[in-house]
């Protein structure tokens, strides 16, 4: 293959594109688009990032300006953890609107997270919103099938095909070049999406880019590159085996409306489908019947807790609780806290196990659809996946857990045994306390765990390259001028 003549090519289709006046209007609509979904995403970033550290930093002062107080009403008064929003998320909002941000924690009973922003909107959010991601995943593949549809077919259409295949060029230098050619709009567009996305994020109040961050800008710019050298070949492809540039057209539109319409939505049907998940009322229902199985810490009569409270007076040789060194109260909610958390964990990795396994519909059709390969990249990379919603939830109930804990062994440690007379004040201990125990600090996966976790979906879009590049290597010895 002669490079000279495959960058021809390539330079011939790139440059009448930035020639054509109407397809130069067409991308700077995408550019306005692209400039308009950046700077909007950040000012919702901005906004949402200010007021959970406003309300986070509320929760915490009111914790620690709580008076004296006996240690498990502390814990029943219970605690609010905000899930911070990733930077990336100006760049993929992912499914941070549908999916809760805050969580209330308290004693013996676990919270999911509640007031997502699809709660508080009207219906229109159902129609999507514009992210720079979705238009780089939906209308600038549209934007390529109309630039590259007549690639070749039109050549074809007009003898311009047969007279270059006679002045010597091969078919694969007219395919790839083409490819090249188209790609390198497609580029040029990513690329500009980068810049504007590093001045949104510059232009944030407060905000840092790191070097975490870095490296996640660079997996996005290289995983949109392979996205678009997907649709790039293809559409050199299709436009190859077209008889015509108007059945190019037709197919390459009908491959666009299945990839990114049809498909993704039959695939979560079939997987909801296969993998029915309870109601909410279902769940809780069955958490609450194995704890009552169990046995209730409350209930001084519960079977299971007086067989506990008799092993604890027999192992210290004394006749009731009063004599007992230590609080047996906060001992008893200590063990219920330990059991009710382990009974609620065993349903919550079954539930969580379900949503896997509809994922994994989702995920395994991106070996036929790239377009759902580079959306489940996209947002595990921009921390907008349901993988970090449900590590947020998974953190917010150890921070629960260990909130409920520290509390109990305050009263296990601090309050006697000894019921107080009618004039004597209820049992409590000094709010310094409440300082000890820290802050929550949601910790993000790193970006080797998210890609560990969309191994699939990058080898996926490597396969459909290689794939495609393969077949273009076939049609070259194939493929007929007329």
């Amino acid at each position: 293959m002669n490079i000279s003549t495959t960058k021809l090519f390539a330079a011939q289709i790139y440059w009448n594109t930035l020639k054509n006046k109407a397809l130069r209007v067409l991308l700077g609509i995408v550019a306005l688009l692209i400039i308009y979904a950046a700077f909007s995403g950040a000012l919702i970033y901005q906004e949402q990032t200010q007021t959970r550290q406003h309300y986070q930093h509320e929760v915490r002062t009111n914790w620690e300006k709580m008076p004296d107080k006996h240690p498990h009403r502390m814990a029943h008064y219970g605690y609010i953890v905000f899930r911070p929003k990733h930077l990336l998320s100006v760049f993929d909002y992912g499914m941070e609107s549908f999916t809760g941000n805050a969580v209330f924690l308290e004693a013996h009973r676990q919270n999911s997270a509640n007031f997502s922003e699809a709660g508080f909107s009207t219906g229109m959010l159902r129609f999507g919103e514009i992210s720079m991601s979705m238009i780089l995943q939906v209308l600038v593949p549209l934007v390529i099938f109309f630039i590259g549809f007549g690639a070749i077919a039109t050549d074809r259409e007009n003898g311009t095909l047969k007279m270059l295949l006679s002045q010597g060029a091969t078919w694969k230098e007219i395919l790839t070049g083409k490819a090249i050619g188209l790609l390198g709009i497609a580029v040029s567009v990513l690329l500009f999406a980068v810049v504007v996305l590093l001045v949104a994020c510059l232009g944030i109040a407060g905000s840092q880019i790191n070097g975490d961050d870095i490296l996640r800008i660079g997996t996005v710019l290289l995983t949109y590159t392979l996205y678009f050298s997907i649709i790039c070949l293809l559409t050199v492809i299709i436009s190859a085996v077209s008889r015509t540039a108007k059945f190019s057209l037709v197919i390459l539109i009908g491959i666009w409306l299945t990839a990114v319409v049809i498909f993704p939505r039959t695939a979560q049907a079939i997987g909801n489908f296969l993998y029915h998940t309870p109601s909410r009322i279902a769940f809780e229902a069955a958490v609450e019947k194995d704890l009552i199985k169990k046995g209730d810490s409350h209930n001084p009569d519960d079977p299971y807790y007086k067989a506990l409270k008799d092993s604890v007076l027999k192992a210290y040789h004394v006749q009731s609780v009063d004599e007992l060194p230590f609080n047996y109260g906060g001992f008893q909610m200590k063990e219920g806290e330990r059991l009710s958390a382990d009974i609620y964990n065993q349903h919550l990795a079954g539930l969580l196990g379900i949503y896997q396994q509809q994922n994994n519909v989702l995920r395994l059709s991106a070996i036929v659809n790239p377009f759902t390969a580079l959306r489940n990249l996209s947002m595990a990379v921009s921390g907008t996946d349901f993988q970090s919603y449900t590590g947020f939830q998974q953190q917010a109930e150890t921070y629960r857990y260990a909130l409920a804990q520290h509390m109990n062994d305050l009263q296990i440690k601090y309050i006697s045994n000894k019921k107080p007379d009618d004039h004597d004040h209820p049992p409590s201990i000094s709010k310094a306390h409440w300082k000890e125990f820290p802050d929550f600090a949601y910790q993000r996966a790193s970006l080797g765990t998210v890609m560990y976790h969309e191994l699939w979906s990058l080898l996926a879009l490597l396969c459909w390259t290689a794939g495609l590049l393969l077949l273009i290597k076939l049609l070259s010895n194939k493929l007929k001028a007329i």
